[in-house]
């Protein structure tokens, strides 16, 4: 499975990347296979070491937040494994097309 997750800090004012890192570091620290963008950190592993991660995350961010956003969306598709790059590979190979 590949989720898409993002963590929000409330309350502590506008410039919210030392949280969000801390959150990140979560994840990379985690060894699943991930990637970071603008918007969104993608982890990709088994439903319960996922979800795992991603509530770690969270409370990593919860600690020195008073309140805390989640967004999160799943991709559960059994049997496949490095959809993180398979998937992007395939978008890549229509558009040079």
């Amino acid at each position: 499975m590949i989720v898409a997750f993002s963590v929000t800090p409330l309350g502590v004012g506008e410039d919210v990347g030392e949280y969000v890192a801390d959150a990140v570091r979560v994840v990379r620290e985690s060894g699943l296979p991930n990637r970071t963008d603008a918007m969104f950190t993608s982890i990709e592993g088994e439903w319960d070491e996922v979800m795992a991660v991603v509530k770690r995350a969270v409370a990593v961010v919860e600690e020195r937040a008073p309140r805390v956003s989640v967004v999160l969306k799943a991709d559960i598709r059994p049997g496949v494994t490095d959809g993180l790059t398979s998937k992007v590979d395939t978008v890549e190979r229509h558009l040079s097309v």
